[in-house]
């Protein structure tokens, strides 16, 4: 199979295989790239809530807990 593979010309197995490859797995590709983008916004997203919160949290604690608060 290596040797029917190796004496194929260099442009069918450089750009001609690759092309129909992507052509064949095209789609899923940009499934699963799109899904790994996705997951890692929403892990931002969550990153940048829990920050908020535990900023909001301190200040309304150490407001608080100063004596001049509410």
């Amino acid at each position: 199979m290596k040797q029917a593979f190796m004496t194929l010309p260099w442009w069918l197995r450089w750009i001609a295989i690759p092309a129909i490859a992507l052509v064949v797995f095209g789609s899923l590709l940009v499934t699963v790239i799109t899904w790994v983008v996705g997951l890692l916004f929403r892990i931002l997203i969550f990153a940048a809530l829990v920050a908020i919160l535990i900023y909001v949290v301190r200040k309304v604690t150490s407001s608080s807990s100063s004596g001049g608060g509410w």
